[in-house]
Parts: C-alpha cells; structure tokens; sequence
C-alpha cells in the first residue's frame, strides 16, 4: 500500500512515516509541506491512499481535496483533524466534498510515544479497509470479509416480515455521504423514527446531525437522554455515548450510557440493535451501511432472534463493505441493497408504498 503524507508539522510527518513503515505492507512513497506540494506528488508518485492535514499554509487540507476529487475521484483520502470545533465542521466539510475517512490528531503537548499509538490504532486498519487489505488477519487478502466471514448464523423461517415500527442504523467509514443519500430521499412524514450510530467522536455527532438536518426534510436531532421516539425524526447517537431505547408507559424514549466500549466503539450498534431488539421485537429493523469492522453483526443476530429484520448496503456502492459484508455472509441480512434503493425499502417496510419514494 502506497502512502503519501500531506501534513504541514513536521513532527507529524516523522510520526506518521516512521509508524506506518513499521508496516511490512505500508510503504511511505512521500512527504509534503502543503497542499501544493502534495498535488504534485499525487501526480509523479500515484499513491494508493493519501492521508491529508486539514489546516495547512498556501494550500489547505480541503482545497487540496478538492483538487485530487476532479483528478483522481476514488482516491482514498483520509483527513487529519484537530479536535476542535473548527476541526469537527471542516472534517464534516470534507466528507461531503469526498474524503474518504479522517482521523484525529494527538494534541500539540503529546509526545511522540501518544501520537504513534494514535496512528497504530487509528489510522493503520483505516488504510487497510480503504485499501482492500485484510484486516485483523494477518495477511493480506482482495476481500477482507471474505478472510475473516463469520460462521452463518442458523435460525427458523420467519415467513412474511411485520410492518417495522423503528429504523436501526449503523454505519462508519463513508457514512456521512451513504446517509445523505438515503435520509434525503425519505419524506417528512416518514412513519417511523430512526435512531443511528455513526462512529464518530463527541463534538462530530452534533455537526454531523445539523448537516444532515439541511440535507432531508426529516426532523434530524443528537440524541439525548428522555427523548420520546416521533415518526419523521432521525436520533443520532452522540460520540462517546452509547445509545438505546426503552419503553415508559406507552412511549419509548432515549437512553444515553458510558457503558465500555463494544468493538473499539463507543456509540456501538451493536448496543442499539439490542436494544431495538428487546423493545420493538419483530417490527424492528435494523440497516447496515458502509463501515469498517463488525460492528452490528452481533446486534444483527439480536434483530433477527425477536422477528425482526436487517437489510444492508451491497458491496459495489459502499466505501467500505465490512460491517454489512460481515452481516450478509453470517445469512442475518434479509436484503442486500444498493444504495440508492435504500430509502425505498425503508419506506416499503414501514408500511408506506414505495411509489412515493422520491
């Protein structure tokens, strides 16, 4: 896999080289001080993946971007970001101008040790999935769901699926894109509410639900604690929150917990699909879209033993196809979609036709 580094820090630059080189499959081809110089060695060098600072002098990080994306469209991209409130919004700004992934950057006052450990755990598997390489195998492979498919999950025939009541989603790496694409297409009357997880850490979740507010005519809130569940409303899970439901009198309402993380995660689906599981039974469904690792698979299985049902995103339209490739090849998904065909299912499933799908 051939990495070029666009980071104005110099300090950075040496911490991301020498951690990926530690990688027998990662090759660090180049380094740049800007935006400039990077597209110009995008061009000589033709990487496999770019990891691209955000804030940097001449040329910045989405500048940058938006260059490569009229060059190369599929190139995956993966952001560096501060953890600011600046930094969340320019990284939402980038994963809607086409970056592939991001990932945060260790503060100014870390050290070397903090800021390797960072980029081990973060930014290594990312370029990995982006790259089609094995993940967690150790080895490579063209299909990293296929290198480490689940064992397929055996249950009994559940004949003709109820009318869902509730929307699961989960969803990670080109998630906020895949959710654009199918929340806008769903009308303000939709007859469900849907509650989502999108990994993404505290601060992100809130510019994620106000883009997304503006980009579908659904009511789109951050989750908090007490919120009764209303049709045409869309919950998205707040970072390092993990989110369920439960029901109070006639209601269910929201529930926000620090519980450990699941899968590296916190929000985790895999948490909220056992929630949905346990309240809403066989009118719940649950959707999976593009992302890196596992996380639903485990939820999924939950989703499918109370009734309900889990449809997810196929393989040629997603950024990266784990979490519901792993889904589809366990035998827990009753649809495997593209995304595009997406909202009309949802509007098929709770009950609405799918002739007013827009």
């Amino acid at each position: 896999m051939r990495v070029l580094i666009v980071d104005d820090s110099a300090f950075m630059r040496r911490a991301i080289s020498q951690m990926l080189a530690s990688d027998p499959d990662i090759q660090v081809i180049g380094t740049a001080r800007n935006g400039r110089e990077g597209l110009d060695m995008a061009k000589r060098l033709e990487p496999d993946v770019i990891t691209l600072d955000i804030e940097m002098p001449e040329m910045d990080g989405l500048t940058t971007l938006r260059a490569i994306r009229k060059t190369h469209p599929r190139l995956p991209v993966v952001m560096f970001s501060a953890l600011t409130e600046r930094g969340a919004a320019d990284t939402l700004e980038a994963l809607h101008i086409g970056a592939s992934d991001y990932v945060t950057k260790p503060s100014s006052t870390a050290g070397k040790a903090v800021a390797q450990q960072r980029i081990s755990q973060d930014l290594v598997p990312k370029i990995r999935s982006l790259c089609r390489v094995g993940v967690g195998t150790g080895s490579s492979s063209s299909n990293p769901v296929a290198a480490s498919a689940p064992k397929p999950f055996s249950m009994r025939a559940l004949g003709t699926p109820m009318r869902a009541d509730v929307v699961a989603i989960g969803v990670s790496t080109g998630g906020p894109n895949a959710l654009a694409t199918v929340l806008s297409a769903l009308p303000a009357d939709f007859p469900a509410p849907i509650v989502l997880v999108q990994h993404m850490q505290n601060m992100f979740t809130r510019f994620l639900a106000e883009r997304l507010s503006t980009q579908t005519s659904l009511n789109v809130v951050e989750a908090s604690n007490g919120q009764v569940l209303q049709s045409g409303t869309v919950y998205v899970a707040p970072g390092d929150f993990h989110l369920t439901v439960r029901r109070q009198s006639n209601q269910v309402v929201t529930v926000l917990g620090q519980e450990p993380p699941e899968n590296s995660h916190r929000p985790a689906a895999d948490v909220l699909f056992r929630s949905i599981a346990e309240v809403y039974g066989s009118r719940a469904l649950g959707l999976v879209l593009t992302g890196m690792g596992e996380d639903g698979r485990k939820g999924s299985e939950e989703i499918n033993r109370a009734g309900g049902r889990v449809i997810v995103q196929d393989e040629a339209s997603s950024v990266v196809w784990e979490m519901a490739g792993r889904i589809a090849s366990a035998g827990l998904a009753d649809a495997v979609l593209p995304l595009n065909a997406l909202a009309g299912e949802l509007i098929r499933r709770t009950g609405r036709p799918s002739t007013t799908a827009a």
